[in-house]
């Protein structure tokens, strides 16, 4: 094909694809299939505009000169000779392949409509059962891993949602010495590549790469400084310990990896058994590394070590970020997970397949009437606007007044969030919301405060627990120390009593 007829052809091509978007955008589908569908179709038709555009680019930019010199021929000589020329060449084409099915361009980049609903779509073969079209994570694999790795607190699937970005020892976490272990890589590995491909697939018009990119620009500023928890350079502060210590005179055990509260408790604990078999594992760990190291020397084992602490805490950072910027696909998991844990076997099979069965109505039946719902079934009669139980419709009345459903419970902590019926109120303080405006409040000790949802009783009540912590708080170097003959040492207030009942 001449280079001119191909860029022609290219343009061409390129108006139809951005009519084919149009059209899918007009659509206004209801349920979340659909929906899906639909942005994974308008993903693929604007990579189909790249492709064509980088080619279009190709010929305009006429590196070897063909468009140039088709533009030369078309100004010399007559137009009319070259024209019937084309048009035998193409004549000579159709008595060669008579029998050739034209393809029409019109209808290349058309949306399909399927009055039935059972063409499979793009989305069907995307998400599993439990993800239900990308409405909840489905992290039951990542939790068996888990549970493999040596040394963890066994967290069951509801708690390992609540906690599967929290990297820290005390949240059932592992340490950092066996973190740089290759079944903990592995395994923090596929739940940062998990996170990422459920992005990808909820939100295909988004640049995922794009927002991975400045996580990780945000990563390694923060590695630099020293900034991630957990993962700063030992020997960088009191004791060899991080940066961040709770007060002044904490001391930081590297071996344990625990913070103490002063000197005299860390130097108490050198003697436990737990502390000289954590120094143990530690030294071994580092003498196989510095023996593996091609240099021989500790500089070097200490070098691979932090590339290896790097490339950990580098996939712990992406899980956390990605876990924050789908909290609400997150909490809604959490949700679906304890509403299942209530349900027969025969409940969850049937919502199941309520799930994959349902099919939109076609364009037809949506613009002409509502016989039919969002979801090609009958319309529900709901006018009290009862919430809807698992198989889809309203619960009944006299549930709803049992549970209290229609009473409002508004809580100013959490930005004047409106909670309907009792229990939701009740279970709220220990959700993540309450918790956030809580620590917004600087109050840290949340469990003190249920039943409490007016930010000014919350702070006048922080201020008086600070103001008895600082009364209840005994200075130790204010106690005198007395000593009897036989060398015993006792507070004052002790030894006087003892004087009293002459037992000294």
């Amino acid at each position: 094909m001449p280079a001119l007829e191909e860029a022609r052809s290219i343009e061409e091509d390129i108006e139809r694809i951005e009519q084919g978007i149009a059209d899918r955008v007009r659509e206004e589908p209801k349920h979340i299939r659909n929906i899906l569908n639909r942005d994974h179709e308008v993903a693929q038709l604007l990579k189909n505009i790249e492709k064509q555009a980088n080619n279009l680019i190709g010929i305009l930019q006429d590196d070897v000169g063909s468009t140039a010199q088709e533009l030369e021929d078309l100004s010399v000589g007559d137009p009319f000779t070259k024209f019937y020329g084309q048009l035998n060449e193409l004549r000579e084409y159709q008595s060669r392949y008579p029998n050739e099915q034209a393809e029409n361009p019109e209808q290349r980049y058309r949306p399909k409509f399927d009055p039935t609903g059972q063409t499979p779509s793009i989305v069907d073969s995307l998400f599993s059962g439990e993800e239900q079209y990308g409405k909840y994570f489905d992290l039951n694999t990542c939790h068996d891993e888990f549970l493999s790795l040596p040394n963890v607190k066994h967290l069951s699937y509801l708690q390992y949602l609540e906690e599967f970005d929290n990297f820290t020892p005390s949240h059932g976490g592992v340490k950092r010495t066996e973190k740089l272990k290759d079944q903990y890589f592995k395994y923090v590995g596929n739940l940062a590549d998990y996170l990422t491909s459920f992005r990808k697939r909820t939100k295909p018009l988004e640049d995922v790469d794009k927002v991975l990119t400045e996580f990780d620009d945000e990563f390694n500023k923060a590695w630099e400084k020293d900034e991630i928890p957990g993962w700063q350079p030992e020997g960088g502060a009191a004791n060899g310990g991080p940066k961040n210590l709770s007060s002044p005179d904490a001391v930081w055990c590297d071996d344990c990896e625990k913070e103490f509260k002063n000197e005299n408790v860390y130097k108490g604990h050198l003697t436990g058994r737990k502390h000289i078999k954590a120094a143990e594992a530690r030294k071994q760990q580092q003498e196989g590394g510095s023996d593996g190291d091609v240099g021989g020397g500790r500089g070097g084992a200490l070098s691979t070590k932090r590339i290896k602490e790097k490339a950990v805490a580098e996939r712990e950072y992406r899980v956390k970020r990605l876990a924050s910027a789908m909290s609400t696909e997150r909490s809604d998991t959490r949700v679906n997970v304890e509403r299942k844990q209530g349900m027969t076997e025969r409940e969850r099979e049937q919502e199941l397949e309520n799930i994959f069965n349902v099919s939109e109505a076609p364009r037809e039946t949506e613009e002409n009437g509502d016989e039919e719902g969002e979801e090609g079934d009958e319309k529900i009669y709901n006018p009290l606007k009862l919430p809807l139980a698992w198989d889809g419709k309203p619960i009944p009345f006299w549930l709803y007044r049992l549970h209290g459903l229609g009473a409002e419970f508004n809580c100013e902590i959490c930005g004047n969030f409106v909670y309907m019926g009792r229990r939701a109120f009740d279970k709220h303080f220990s959700e993540p919301r309450h918790i956030y405006g809580l620590k917004c409040l600087g109050i840290t000790n949340v469990t003190l405060f249920r039943d409490i949802t007016r930010i000014d009783e919350a702070l006048k009540l922080w201020d008086r627990i600070q103001q008895e912590q600082k009364k209840s708080r005994v200075d130790e170097g204010s106690i005198v120390q007395m000593e009897d003959s036989e060398g015993n040492v006792m507070p004052e207030k002790v030894y006087l009593d003892l004087q009293k009942q002459g037992l000294l």
